[in-house]
């Protein structure tokens, strides 16, 4: 089973990329959708906030924005909001890896918005970073509720710069003109990286680091 890491700054449309390889069958893990669960009343993320951060907990669960704004200046609740949800996303990472093990899947997605950030790269075979020209990536994220460019701004200082992940990447998906050269991409990700590569799942997947700190999943 080849395990591929999805990733890609804000505004890149990796949650089109995601779409399309779901369309060709591919199971995906989403990293984000995974963290909004947790954050719901009675699950575990959810009590675990409310410990730390109780002025974000309301009677509907978790605000994420009050959340967002509380950790976004403050690097120490932010590694705090780390340390609560890494180890529930990254567990919930490896379930759905054994479960796609049974069902003989060849290929797999987990999708990683901090893959680079958070150091996550060994725990996949393949890198696919999504990418789009800036002028693009802006209009999209500037045209989102709430957004502002200051806070697009420090949303991307805290980002590996876009070059520097299409450097790393093993294959680049281009979003920025349509949706076919992303399919094409897409497509020959999987023709070029066949399961026979995949090398990173085992049933003891990340070994040791689930006991530490996982920065792999925000």
């Amino acid at each position: 089973m080849l395990v591929i890491g999805l990733t890609g700054s804000i505004g890149m449309g990796k949650s089109t990329a995601a779409r399309m390889f779901r369309r060709l069958g591919v199971p995906v893990f989403d990293s984000d959708a995974c963290v909004h669960a947790l954050m719901r009343p009675g699950q575990a993320g959810y009590r675990a906030i409310a410990g730390v951060f109780p002025e974000v907990v309301v009677a509907g669960g978790v605000d994420r924005a009050a959340l967002g704004a509380r950790v976004f200046a403050d690097p120490g609740a932010k590694a705090r909001l780390e340390a609560l949800l890494h180890p529930l996303v990254f567990a919930d990472q490896r379930a759905f890896l054994a479960r796609q093990q049974r069902a003989r899947a060849r290929h797999v997605v987990l999708d990683i918005p901090l893959l680079f950030e958070t150091g996550g790269a060994h725990r996949v075979d393949c890198i696919a970073v999504v990418s789009a020209p800036y002028a693009i990536q802006a209009r999209r994220v500037l045209a989102r509720p709430g957004m502002t460019a200051d806070r697009f701004r420090g949303i991307l200082a805290a980002q590996m710069p876009d070059a520097e992940k299409r450097r790393r990447a093993d294959v680049v998906i281009p979003s920025g003109h349509g949706h076919r050269p992303a399919l094409r991409a897409i497509v020959g990700l999987l023709r070029s990286w066949p399961a026979a590569r995949g090398r990173v799942w085992r049933p003891g997947w990340g070994g040791p680091a689930i006991r530490a700190l996982p920065r792999d999943a925000a």
